[in-house]
């Protein structure tokens, strides 16, 4: 009997440990399907808040789109502006360069026509003189003509 006793009482340890084991996997699994409930709802957030973001991404994207169309309009605009000034200032040196060809041959006629206007005038005093000389000399022979001419001199007879 001792025997049986020995044996049932071992029979009921080996079972209190089973249903130990039993309850304590029991309880493991409840709080792993917990955690595995918590984990999917998060899972199921975060998706959620990734497809947000994506939302907002794409709408931010779609607001983008005119604002690039107009950067890269303004950008042809400064360029085509750049290109514009340097055709300017391209055409301004040409000018300021047309400008100085003519200051040039303005100040060569300038100096050209002052020198001929002083050749002219010293033509001028030159001509005067050797008028002035003529006029003497013709004065001078009238004056001889005339004494040799006159009745009351005695030459002249």
């Amino acid at each position: 009997m001792r025997a049986v006793s020995a044996l049932v009482f071992l029979a009921v340890g080996v079972m209190v440990v089973l249903m130990y084991q039993a309850v304590h996997q029991e309880l493991t699994l409840r709080g792993l399907k917990a955690r595995a409930l918590e984990s999917s709802s998060q899972v199921k957030q975060k998706e959620n808040d990734i497809v947000q973001v994506k939302m907002k991404i794409q709408k931010l994207n779609d607001e983008l789109v005119p604002i690039n169309t107009k950067r890269d309009e303004l950008t042809k605009k400064k360029e085509q502006s750049a290109k514009a000034a340097g055709e300017a200032d391209k055409s301004l040196k040409t000018c300021h360069t047309e400008k100085a060809d003519a200051e040039k041959k303005k100040t060569d006629a300038s100096a050209a026509l002052q020198k001929v206007k002083d050749e002219q005038e010293a033509e001028k005093k030159k001509a005067q003189v050797e008028i002035q000389v003529l006029k003497q000399q013709i004065l001078d022979r009238d004056k001889a003509l005339c004494a040799f001419v006159d009745q009351t001199n005695e030459e002249g007879r």
